[in-house]
């Protein structure tokens, strides 16, 4: 696996030549209820971009990938009230996304994809890559885990979720045993509401996560297993090697804006 932060300036130089497409890393540093810690969004997307490059560079007929540093904080700011919650601004998230994959293509990779772990950063991750694109300097789709593996994921759980749910807490349950607290699961879903957000006659009235979950989670998290965890990594890894590839063959110019006719 070509990790780029490990490399010398001179051994990055070849690395770079030699990848077809970079993959950065995004997610959060927020609550994630009683159960789950603070890391679970930025751990899940470097987990997810670590496997799928190393599995794409060990096909010998598939895309060669390298991974840029792990983005660990993002737009957060309806988490506040929940302690060790760090938060940037939409518009800071956006620059530094756009800035970041702008030096990249300084030296020559203007093809990536954004493993994103937390759907706070989502709007600014579209409108970054549209900002690169429309600038003719980088392609850079945003790639979030669960959209990838929402079909899974709806034949895994009984539940709407939406944040330290059963999909999240089994995820990170096979990634990072050690972290979870299979014990808090209960209380996580005491607390928890059904579904993302309140409305009153169709408008929106919670704007912050403690407007309608007291514990922090949304969805059912006591239904987590490690081995369904396990499953949604896999599957999900499986989708993310299969978009390099098709963006490795794409050439950047069909990548770019179509012309007005």
């Amino acid at each position: 696996m070509t990790l780029l932060a490990e490399r010398t300036t001179t051994a990055a130089a070849d690395a770079l030549e030699a990848a077809d497409v970079a993959v950065l890393p995004t997610g959060s540093t927020e609550q994630h209820g009683p159960a789950l810690p603070l890391g679970m969004d930025h751990m899940a997307a470097r987990a997810f971009a670590r496997r799928a490059v190393e599995r794409t560079n060990e096909s010998h007929d598939g895309a060669t990938a390298v991974v840029l540093p792990t983005v660990p904080v993002g737009v957060s700011v309806h988490h506040r009230q929940f302690d060790g919650t760090l938060y940037v601004s939409e518009e800071t998230f956006e620059r530094y996304v756009a800035e970041t994959l702008s030096s990249l293509a300084e030296h020559g990779l203007g093809k990536a994809v954004v493993v994103n772990g937390h759907g706070g950063n989502g709007a600014a991750l579209r409108r970054a890559a549209r900002r690169l694109r429309d600038d003719r300097t980088a392609f850079a789709p945003p790639w979030n885990w669960w959209d990838a593996v929402d079909d899974l994921a709806d034949d895994l759980f009984d539940e709407e979720g939406g944040h330290a749910d059963a999909m999240e807490s089994s995820l990170l349950w096979h990634l990072r045993e050690d972290l979870v607290v299979p014990d808090e699961l209960e209380a996580a879903e005491e607390g928890a509401s059904e579904g993302w957000g309140e409305t009153v006659q169709g408008a929106p009235t919670g704007f912050d996560t403690i407007d309608f979950s007291e514990s922090g989670a949304v969805g059912r998290p006591t239904q987590a297993d490690p081995e369904k965890g396990r499953e949604l990594f896999e599957t999900g890894c499986d989708r993310l090697v299969t978009l390099f590839d098709w963006l490795a063959e794409r050439p950047l110019e069909d990548c770019w804006p179509r012309a007005h006719k």
